[in-house]
């Protein structure tokens, strides 16, 4: 529910950057420059570290105890924290050679780079909550409590509606460019993400102590768990960075295509974002603490039991809702998007962007649960390796799609790269033994694709009997009949599984 809420606000937020700033070159720096300090909050914070964290503080709470384990969680923040303030400081010295490797497209319009430069040193330390906020939300994960960790991002959605709805005006009335007042949106929310960890952690009596003292530091260096999360980390580096590389590369393409394409992609990628955190982010976040327990136990047959309810909850959510990016993008994105200085234009740009996501959705869910099999042991070589050929397979079709589709064809060549990422780290699991589908797979299938192809057909006849375009200025008649329309079909998607003979009660109950 709380995993629900975030995403809501978050297109929330959506809704006020697009009414209030639209698609042009200073959306497209902001864009850049929050890019710059996610990139490497998800390389290091919520990318390698989590990866490899979580696996060892789960381990070492089934095995040492609890003492020991709060041990290892002072000297990993401890390394964390000095880490991050060195990081910190080179990136805010290093903002305009950042932006120019991100998007040097962006000097087509001198403004629109100069003001990414900007952007990009006062947020840049958000990386520095972030990564404290991944080590809280490791820890609280690993001892079984979700909600905080899940609540944190509506502090950030909340900060950045804020300094849209109230934040931009108050500059614009002063003289300064309204864009700025989203940057410090980002740094206020990431200092709440941080701050709400606190008390959470206190209540565990699991709060860090966070040495600065150097000499401790080198200790907590010398500790040979830390120096195992570091070994895990590296294979995990690279892994995540190929994933981070291949957005780079993408922002750098759009960067040089139509100016607002980047805000187009973003937009396009932030309502991509809900199926894909709602249903992988949160699937994964329950499943990587107790497969590692699994494992830490010895026991395959739960380990893999919990892999086969992770992928087949994916499927069952998953399929209808890129069957919805597919078929029912336009009146999504004019429903959340069509107001103030979002125009036709700019809801049919962020459309074909949205359908590419779309293509590949069920492989952006699945990874969310088929990567954790692996992390859980401890084997990051693998989805390493895979996520290499992806990087060069994604790039080959970027080659063969973007001069076609433009902006498109980026989101497409990433829908396809997932699903070939997918099914490769699949392959991985069944080969290893780690993952032995259970009996019924065939039926269940045949059921989600029935009721989805049900689904794609009154989906169709809704986007093409409704001018969602033309109903801008009537958007509470427009905001009804989309709700009408998703209710609708949810209703008409489950109720074609329950003829179709799957139990649904006892799939979640497993």
């Amino acid at each position: 529910m709380l995993t629900l809420v975030s995403r809501i606000t978050g297109l929330v937020r959506e809704l006020l950057m697009a009414s209030t700033f639209g698609a042009s070159a200073m959306t497209d720096a902001f864009n850049v420059a929050f890019r710059i300090p996610n990139l490497f909050r998800r390389m290091f914070a919520e990318g390698a570290f989590s990866q490899a964290f979580v696996p060892v503080l789960a381990a070492s709470k089934a095995r040492h105890g609890e003492a020991e384990t709060k041990l290892l969680i002072d000297k990993v923040a401890t390394l964390l924290t000095w880490a991050l303030l060195l990081t910190c400081f080179v990136g805010v010295a290093a903002a305009p050679l950042l932006v120019w490797a991100m998007a040097s497209g962006l000097k087509q319009e001198p403004q629109g780079y100069s003001s990414a430069v900007f952007m990009t040193r006062w947020m840049f330390p958000y990386i520095g909550f972030m990564s404290l906020v991944a080590l809280s939300s490791g820890v609280l994960n690993t001892w079984r409590r979700f909600a905080v960790p899940a609540a944190t991002p509506v502090l950030l959605n909340v900060a950045m509606i804020a300094a849209a709805w109230q934040g931009a005006p108050w500059f614009a009335s002063r003289g300064i460019e309204p864009i700025y007042a989203m940057a410090v949106g980002v740094m206020v929310g990431g200092a709440l993400q941080l701050a709400v960890q606190v008390p959470a952690l206190l209540r565990l009596g699991l709060l860090p102590k966070i040495s600065l003292n150097l000499a401790l530091a080198r200790e907590a260096w010398a500790d040979p768990a830390t120096k195992n999360i570091v070994k895990l980390m590296l294979p995990a580096l690279l892994g995540v960075s190929v994933a981070q590389i291949s957005l780079l590369i993408n922002t750098q393409i759009a960067s040089y295509l139509t100016p607002g394409s980047v805000s187009w992609l973003t937009y396009a990628d932030r309502l991509m974002e809900f199926p894909t955190a709602l249903l992988g982010v949160a699937i994964g976040v329950v499943l990587t603490p107790q497969l590692a327990a699994a494992k830490a136990a010895n026991d395959p047959e739960k380990y893999s039991a919990m892999l086969d309810w992770g992928l087949r909850i994916v499927v069952l959510l998953a399929v209808p809702c890129g069957v919805a990016l597919l078929t029912f993008a336009q009146p999504l994105v004019a429903t959340l998007y069509h107001y103030g200085a979002f125009s036709a234009r700019d809801v049919q740009q962020t459309t074909t962007a949205l359908m590419g996501y779309g293509a590949g959705l069920l492989g952006l869910v699945a990874i969310k649960v088929l990567a954790p099999g692996f992390y859980a042991s401890q084997n990051i070589k693998t989805p390493v390796r895979i996520a290499l050929v992806v990087l060069v397979i994604t790039q080959l079709l970027n080659m063969a799609l973007v001069p076609a589709f433009q902006h498109a064809g980026l989101a497409l060549a990433i829908g396809f790269g997932a699903l070939i990422n997918a099914l490769l780290l699949l392959i991985g699991l069944i080969r290893r033994g780690s993952y032995r589908p259970a009996a019924g797979w065939l039926i269940f299938s045949a059921q989600v694709v029935g009721a989805s192809a049900l689904l794609a057909a009154f989906l169709l006849w809704s986007a093409e009997h409704v001018d969602w375009i033309g109903l801008k200025s009537a958007y509470l008649q427009r905001i009804g009949l989309l709700a009408s329309v998703l209710l609708a079909s949810a209703a008409l998607y489950f109720a074609a599984l329950w003829a179709s003979g799957l139990k649904l009660r006892q799939l979640i109950r497993r």
